[in-house]
């Protein structure tokens, strides 16, 4: 007895298994809604997940990021910025906080608070921003010679700089934080900035902003963002045009030379000696050049000449762009190439810039709002419990062979990702405010 009633089960568990395989056919079965086995969540972010990382972020810088001054040789706080020495160095945490990685995230803690009404975001900002200014004042020396030591501090380089990289994005941020009501004493250091992108910054014989590194007469994509955000803000504070003119004759000159027209993206170096000029679609270069559009047509005039200009490279990056996302939303290290690694900030700062064109009706919102959101669900995956960033690739030069890119090393205590994360959570937010999404046939689609 016992055995016929485990034949009668091992038949009903067969037919049940049958039942069940016979059950996914396409006439049993509406396969179109099986759920798929997506790397990363998709769908229509919730604004309250999106704050959730914003907070973890704010919430991890905010405990590593350190103001103050203190003596290497004791580790006692200097509190009397006279007494100043040689031994004497800024507090240190996980981020130096005088940093073109910095002025980004200065912006950015701006536009989260913005967005979203939390002081705390401009309080980071500004706090720090208004340290630093304080600081500089005392560090500043009338005879501009600097010892080794001070040669080394990062306040040297808002003060005496010696390239973009030392005064642009921090420039970008003090004016960004003045035009939203700071009270520090920050223009001095907005001026001393301006006057080296405008009079003092290398340049080829046109005047397009350049480097004599790695090789001389070079362009580097990433000057864009290091010198062009920086005079459009100018323009915007003093309402001199010469500033917008000077930022828009950047961007088409580098347009000219670096940005493929067939593929919809740019280049990362371009050297006037060189008869073939390679072409290494780095991610985050292509990002900085993608920012500096946005942030350029945020600020310029509508009636002025070179705005149409400006607008139809910005809607042809944004189409190249588009069509080198990943499936997962995240992009590649380098673009075009598919077997490079998938990389944090540049996913961040597309992000970003996608969301903040779409907001500001520059590019089709049915055609890119789909790609912005997978872009930040990517993104959110790569901000972990703690609030680091992870997955973002170092600081990195220019080469003209492919090994270098790929095998970049990515780091949490890269700071390039910090700044475009809580800039793309920002806009996202507002995107998510005048804009309604529904899932339909199963995608992502945009109602109005």
């Amino acid at each position: 007895m016992q055995k016929i009633r485990v034949i009668s089960l091992i038949i009903v568990f067969l037919a049940q298994s049958v039942v069940a395989q016979q059950a996914q056919t396409d006439a049993t079965t509406p396969l179109h809604q099986l759920r798929p086995n997506y790397p990363v969540p998709y769908g229509i972010p919730k604004a309250e997940d999106v704050r959730s990382v914003l907070d973890r972020v704010y919430r991890y810088l905010d405990s590593v990021t350190p103001t103050g001054f203190v003596s290497e040789k004791t580790g006692e706080d200097v509190i009397d910025l006279s007494k100043i020495d040689e031994n004497t160095i800024l507090k240190r945490g996980d981020f130096r906080i005088v940093s073109y990685e910095w002025g980004v995230t200065y912006a950015g803690m701006l536009r989260v608070s913005e967005a979203t009404g939390d002081r705390r975001f401009r309080d980071y900002a500004e706090q720090r921003l208004a340290f630093i200014a304080r600081a500089a004042r005392s560090f500043r020396k009338p005879s501009g010679n600097y010892s080794d030591w001070e040669a080394r501090m990062p306040l040297r380089n808002l003060i005496a700089p010696r390239s973009l990289d030392d005064v642009g994005a921090m420039a970008t941020a003090m004016i960004k934080a003045k035009r939203a009501g700071s009270n520090a004493d920050l223009r001095p250091l907005i001026d001393i900035a301006i006057d080296h992108i405008m009079k003092r910054q290398y340049r080829l014989s046109d005047g397009t902003l350049a480097r004599n590194r790695p090789q001389p007469n070079t362009l580097w994509l990433d000057d864009l963002f290091m010198g062009v955000p920086a005079l459009a803000q100018m323009g915007k504070l003093t309402g001199n045009k010469k500033y917008y003119d000077e930022a828009c004759k950047q961007v088409l000159s580098f347009a000219k030379r670096m940005f493929n027209r067939e593929k919809g993206i740019y280049m990362h170096g371009w050297v006037e000696s060189m008869t073939i000029h390679p072409e290494f679609h780095w991610a985050r270069a292509n990002g900085w050049a993608f920012m500096t559009e946005v942030e350029l047509l945020d600020v310029l005039p509508q009636n002025h000449p070179m705005r149409p200009q400006i607008l139809e490279l910005l809607r042809a990056h944004a189409k190249g762009l588009a069509l080198y996302q990943s499936g997962s939303g995240f992009w590649h290290q380098l673009l075009d190439r598919e077997d490079s690694y998938l990389e944090t900030s540049a996913t961040a700062i597309y992000a970003y810039a996608f969301a903040r064109a779409i907001n500001r009706g520059w590019i089709d919102a049915k055609a890119y709002a789909p790609v912005t959101l997978l872009a930040w669900n990517a993104l959110a995956t790569k901000v972990n419990e703690k609030g680091q960033v992870e997955g973002t690739c170092v600081g990195t030069g220019m080469a003209f062979d492919p090994m270098f890119y790929y095998y970049r090393p990515t780091s949490p205590y890269a700071a390039h990702g910090y700044g475009p994360t809580l800039l793309a959570g920002a806009e996202i937010l507002d995107l998510l405010k005048v804009r309604r999404f529904e899932i339909n046939d199963s995608s992502v689609q945009l109602v109005n």
